[in-house]
């Protein structure tokens, strides 16, 4: 009977463990999901980091090679280029992984570091699209008059980013919310699906200042720009419109490339937030967040090489003439090697179509009504 009983006991406590470990996404795959799933979601993976890698390793790159490209305004377009890296160098090869064998197998402390990682330079790339629309704003719109936009007020952005984002995405490390395991298995992420009032509050709080306040920067500096473009160009040749026409096309792709990387992100983390017990399929609770991670490819092609000068030093770079010689001078420029364009960027360049005071009513510098009309230089920063 004894040995009938710590033979049952045995199957038991074996039972137990299997049922223990079942859906234990850090000892093995989730039953009721298909291998499939995690292998495309592996190969998904696989190819949205290697672009990604690629691409803002080229961006970084490129800035290091020609000093020319080193210039104020191209500071946050290389922050943002880093922070896209750094969300692919962990967050990518982590979750292409862990997907690749269907569970976190690296266990708790790398769920925590993925988690805080990808969101807190998610949030880093996130804001470096804010502070790029005010620099923007700033360059063209004048809001301080005479003041221009100078390396220690770049800096000044750069610090703002870095530490505002620590702010809003160190918490769940302390005990406000926790990184946790998502619902898929694979990958980490704030706890949405806490019914902890503290927590709520962390997600309410972070949904507005790393979603709502940036988006509400966006728009307000690039509408301000827009009404400004829109105000000097009105009544002229539909040729003295290109400027307008232009920053209008690229303002567009900007804020639907801003929408559809992170909306859905933020929309389903304000759902399961305020419906935590919602019941969703764990594949399309991941959906979100690994489309989220896809901002990492398409920002580069955006902000970078549709930019005419790190578009210029790319084709000089791999047509292998190497690097501008110093001995470059420009007549504009009292500094060799260095032109007007290097100097303020291209949306400079765009302002320079734009007559001195406009023809808006309102001329006060804060609601650009002022602009310096600077020279075009013919060679430019990568001249070929």
């Amino acid at each position: 009977m004894d040995t009938l009983s710590l033979s049952v006991n045995a199957v038991s406590y074996t039972v137990a463990a299997e049922l223990s470990t079942a859906d234990d996404p850090f000892n093995g795959p989730i039953k009721n999901i298909a291998p499939w799933n995690f292998t495309i979601l592996a190969v998904l993976m696989f190819v949205v980091t290697s672009l990604s890698l690629s691409e803002n390793f080229l961006v970084m790159f490129v800035t290091f090679k020609y000093k020319q490209l080193r210039q104020p305004l191209n500071y946050i377009i290389v922050n943002l280029a880093i922070a896209d890296f750094l969300v692919s160098l962990i967050g990518g090869v982590i979750s292409f992984l862990t997907n690749a064998k269907g569970y976190f197998f690296l266990g708790k402390w790398a769920c925590v570091l993925e988690g805080f990682a990808v969101t807190y330079f998610g949030i880093v790339a996130l804001w470096s699209l804010a502070v790029l629309s005010f620099e923007r704003f700033f360059v063209i719109c004048r809001p301080l008059g005479n003041i221009r936009l100078q390396g220690k007020h770049a800096i000044l952005g750069l610090l703002f980013v870095w530490t505002f984002s620590f702010i809003c995405t160190f918490p769940p490390v302390l005990g406000w919310n926790r990184y946790t395991i998502s619902k898929i298995g694979t990958t980490c992420e704030p706890d949405w699906y806490s019914t902890n009032m503290v927590d709520h509050s962390y997600i309410i709080t972070f949904f507005a200042t790393c979603f709502i306040l940036p988006l509400g920067v966006i728009f307000f500096c690039y509408g301000k720009l827009l009404r400004k473009l829109r105000e000097v160009s009105h009544g002229r040749l539909a040729s003295a419109r290109k400027p307008e026409k232009q920053v209008t096309r690229m303002v567009v792709v900007m804020i639907v490339a801003f929408m559809v990387g992170w909306t859905p992100y933020a929309a389903f983390s304000i759902l399961v937030t305020a419906h935590p017990t919602i019941k969703l399929d764990p594949r399309m609770a991941s959906i979100p967040a690994f489309f989220s991670k896809t901002a990492a490819v398409y920002n580069p092609i955006i902000y970078v090489f549709m930019n005419k000068q790190f578009r210029k030093c790319l084709i000089q770079l791999f047509n292998g003439t190497g690097t501008i010689p110093d001995s470059n001078l420009n007549p504009t420029s009292e500094r060799p090697g260095i032109t007007v364009e290097s100097q303020t960027g291209e949306m400079s360049a765009i302002a320079t179509h734009i007559p001195l005071g406009g023809t808006g009513s309102d001329d006060s510098p804060t609601h650009c009504g002022s602009f310096v009309h600077l020279p075009i230089p013919e060679n430019k920063v990568c001249p070929m």
